[in-house]
Formats: C-alpha cells, sequence, structure tokens
C-alpha cells in the first residue's frame, strides 16, 4: 500500500514538471541574433555605421555598430516584430521592420544612399548656418542621443527643412553685401553739398534693393523651424546678438533717407533726425558685415 502511494506521488510530481517546463519553454531565447552587412554605394563596406533594434512588442531597445568591414550582430535578444535603423555620417537613414523567429539568427543586409544634395564627407555642421560644402546636419549632430534618433524621421525631416530654409537665408544674405557696399559708395555723392537729384536717385534705389534683399533673408531665419531640446552656442549666438543692431538699423535707416532725401530735393540743408541717416546706415552696414563673419570664420 505504501509503495503504491508512493509511485503515484512520484508520478505527480513527474507530470507537474512536464506541464511547467512545456509552459516555460515558449519563453526561452535559443541562439536568437540579428546580423549583417553595411554597404554605401558601389557595394564599398561603411564602418562604424549605427544600428538600432527596436523590439515592437516591448520597446526594448538593442544597439551596436559596423566594424571595419561593415559587418555587425546583435546577440541574445527576444524573438518578435523589430523596427531596424541603420544611419551613417554622409548617409540617409535606412528603417526597416523584420521579424526574428524563435531560435533563428536573421540575416538583415542594408545598402545606404548618401544624403540627397550632400557630398559624403565625415564632418557635420552648426545647424544654424549651414554651408552648400558640407554634409547637413543629422539630429546626432545636434547632441541627441542614438536612442532617441534612431528611426525618428519626423524630427530628422523638420531638421532637413531648417537646414534647406538656413541656406536660403544664407545665400541671400550674402547677395545683400553687392548693393549694401554700392550703396554706401553713392553715399559718398548723394549726401555731398553738389549733388544731383540723379546720385540721390541711384543711392535710393540700391538701398531699396538692399533692404529687400535684406528682409526676404531674414524671413527664411525666422522661419525656419525650431527642434525643442537645441541650444545656440558658438559663434551663432555671436551672429544672432548682431541681429538686434543690424535688424533695427535696416529698418531705420530707409526711413532717415528717405527723409533727407525729401529734404534736399526741397533744396533744403539735411536737418533734424535725418542728419543721423549716414551715422545709423555705417553703424548698421558694419554690424552687417560683422555678422557675415561670423559664421564665415572659424574661432
Amino acid at each position: 500500500m505504501k509503495a503504491r502511494a508512493a509511485r503515484l506521488v512520484f508520478g505527480l510530481g513527474v507530470l507537474s514538471l512536464s506541464i511547467l517546463a512545456s509552459q516555460a519553454a515558449p519563453a526561452q531565447v535559443v541562439d536568437v541574433a540579428l546580423a549583417g552587412t553595411v554597404t554605401g554605394p558601389a557595394g564599398a563596406s561603411t564602418p562604424n555605421a549605427k544600428i538600432s533594434a527596436k523590439n515592437l512588442g516591448t520597446g526594448q531597445l538593442s544597439v551596436t555598430q559596423t566594424d571595419s568591414a561593415g559587418l555587425y550582430k546583435l546577440s541574445d535578444i527576444s524573438p518578435g516584430d523589430y523596427e531596424v535603423a541603420i544611419s551613417a555620417v554622409g548617409f540617409a537613414t535606412k528603417v526597416a521592420k523584420v521579424t526574428i523567429a524563435p531560435g533563428t539568427a536573421l540575416t538583415f543586409n542594408a545598402a545606404l544612399a548618401p544624403t540627397e544634395g550632400q557630398p559624403q564627407t565625415s564632418g557635420g555642421e552648426l545647424p544654424n548656418a549651414p554651408s552648400s560644402s558640407k554634409t547637413a546636419p543629422s539630429l546626432q549632430d545636434l547632441g541627441f542621443p542614438p536612442e532617441q534618433t534612431q528611426g525618428n524621421a519626423q524630427q530628422q525631416a523638420l531638421l532637413d527643412r531648417r537646414t534647406h530654409m538656413l541656406k536660403i537665408h544664407q545665400r541671400l544674405g550674402l547677395l545683400a553685401t553687392v548693393p549694401l557696399i554700392t550703396t554706401l559708395v553713392t553715399s559718398i555723392g548723394a549726401g555731398g553739398k553738389s549733388t544731383s537729384n540723379t546720385d540721390r536717385t541711384v543711392h535710393m534705389i540700391l538701398g531699396s534693393v538692399t533692404s529687400d534683399l535684406y528682409f526676404t533673408s531674414a524671413y527664411f531665419a525666422i522661419r525656419a523651424p525650431r527642434l525643442p531640446g537645441t541650444e545656440t552656442r558658438g559663434p551663432i549666438r555671436l551672429h544672432k546678438a548682431l541681429a538686434w543692431i543690424h535688424g533695427p538699423g535696416m529698418i531705420l535707416t530707409p526711413i532717415l533717407g528717405a527723409m533727407a532725401y525729401s529734404q534736399k530735393n526741397n533744396g533744403e540743408k539735411v536737418h533734424g533726425i535725418a542728419a543721423a541717416h549716414g551715422p545709423v546706415a555705417i553703424i548698421t552696414a558694419g554690424a552687417f558685415g560683422a555678422a557675415l563673419l561670423s559664421v564665415s570664420l572659424k574661432f
């Protein structure tokens, strides 16, 4: 009787262990991995490319990077659906969704394309004053950690738009220097004692062209979208500070110039606040030139 009871207890114990083992088996991770090769144009290997795999079910993020041969591997990850993002300096980020089955190793190769309209370089660039000679900045250039930047297409699109608008701002600002310098040169003849109406008119027209280019350039700088979490630093801070001088100056100079133009045409000597037209114009031009140099020279 006791032997039969012992066998019964032993059998129930074995059955219980079998049931527990069968329930725990699906949660085990056996040799699950994600690996592959990252290449660029013409199949060239891309070293130091960053790879992140986000488990869409749990939200867990795994990050690695390619070696000198462009190879990468993520080991000991759970099976499931993943969003994989691969990025490298000078290339557009590639995002894809993959499914890793239990007990398998998935090979995922990626061929990256160069950033549209940009040469492939290893350098980043200040987002406030981009140059056409360098690669457009990425979210990582602004200090965002890799786990936040990988696959964040919305923020990258916002940064690309800001870069595009600031390039237009930069080019229009440089273009405005041509009529600005010419306006300063013609001011000698327009403001002297023996001046003609033609000299004053030419000076006024050049000043108007300068103002139009300046305010169009300012529009693109003001309307360029901003990314939350970024801060102004370096020469860009000086560039923005100088705008508080040449900005009001560009508004005040044409007003004073119109008053001086009217007084001169009436045969009067320039007087009152109109006499400040020349000094205000010189200060404005100096601040504008310094603003250009602040983002053109490295210091």
